[in-house]
C-alpha cells in the first residue's frame, strides 16, 4: 500500500512539473495582444518582453517597431531599457510616437508620420506597440486600414473590436474612424 502511495505522489509530481513547466513556457513566448493585420506588413501588441523580441525577429522578421508609449511610461518596470538594448543589438528601426493613453487618438501629425513609415517598404513588417496593445494601437491602425488599405467603415470597426478583445466601439472611436477618409491614388 504504501509502495503505491509513493508512485501516486511522484506521478502527481510529475504532472505538476508538466503543468507548471508548460504555462512558464506560453507566458514566457506569448506577446500580449499580439495581432497579426497584413502579414509581412503591419503587427499590433502590447508591451513585448523577454523572449518576445526574439521571437517577432525570427517568426516575424519585424524591421521596425513603433513605440506609442509616452515618455512618463518608460520608467515603467525597466521595459524601455531592454526594447533599446535589444533593437540596437538586432539591427531593428526604432520610432517614438507618443499617444496619451487618457486621449488615445492620434494627432494629424502622428497619422500623417504613421502613413509615411508604413509607406516605405525598408521599414517593413512594422509592430506597432503600446502598453495593453488596444485603444491607441487599435486608432493607430484604423488609420492606415482605413486611409491605405480603403477599408469600409464595418471591414475597420471589426479589425478594432478584435484588436480590443471585443470591446465595443465607443462613441467617439466611430466618429474617428468614419471621419478616415481612403487616399485618393
Amino acid at each position: 500500500m504504501a509502495k503505491k502511495k509513493k508512485q501516486s505522489l511522484a506521478a502527481l509530481y510529475i504532472i505538476l512539473f508538466v503543468v507548471a513547466t508548460t504555462i512558464l513556457l506560453v507566458r514566457h513566448f506569448h506577446i500580449k495582444n499580439f495581432h497579426i493585420i497584413e502579414p509581412e506588413v503591419l503587427y499590433v501588441s502590447g508591451q513585448p518582453r523577454g523572449m518576445d523580441y526574439t521571437r517577432l525577429l525570427y517568426r516575424y522578421h519585424i524591421a521596425t517597431i513603433i513605440n506609442l508609449r509616452s515618455p512618463a511610461e518608460h520608467r515603467d518596470k525597466n521595459w524601455y531599457n531592454e526594447e533599446i538594448t535589444w533593437v540596437r543589438g538586432n539591427g531593428v528601426k526604432y520610432i517614438e510616437m507618443p499617444v496619451e493613453k487618457a486621449d488615445y487618438f492620434p494627432t494629424a501629425e502622428t497619422q500623417e508620420q504613421f502613413l509615411a513609415i508604413m509607406a516605405d517598404r525598408n521599414n517593413l513588417p512594422v509592430l506597432v506597440h503600446g502598453s495593453s496593445g488596444k485603444r491607441r494601437v487599435a486608432m493607430l491602425t484604423a488609420v492606415w486600414l482605413r486611409k491605405v488599405q480603403k477599408y469600409s467603415f464595418e471591414e475597420t470597426a471589426k479589425v478594432i473590436e478584435e484588436i480590443n478583445d471585443d470591446l465595443e466601439i465607443t462613441e467617439a472611436e466611430k466618429n474617428f474612424i468614419e471621419q478616415l477618409a481612403p487616399q485618393a491614388d
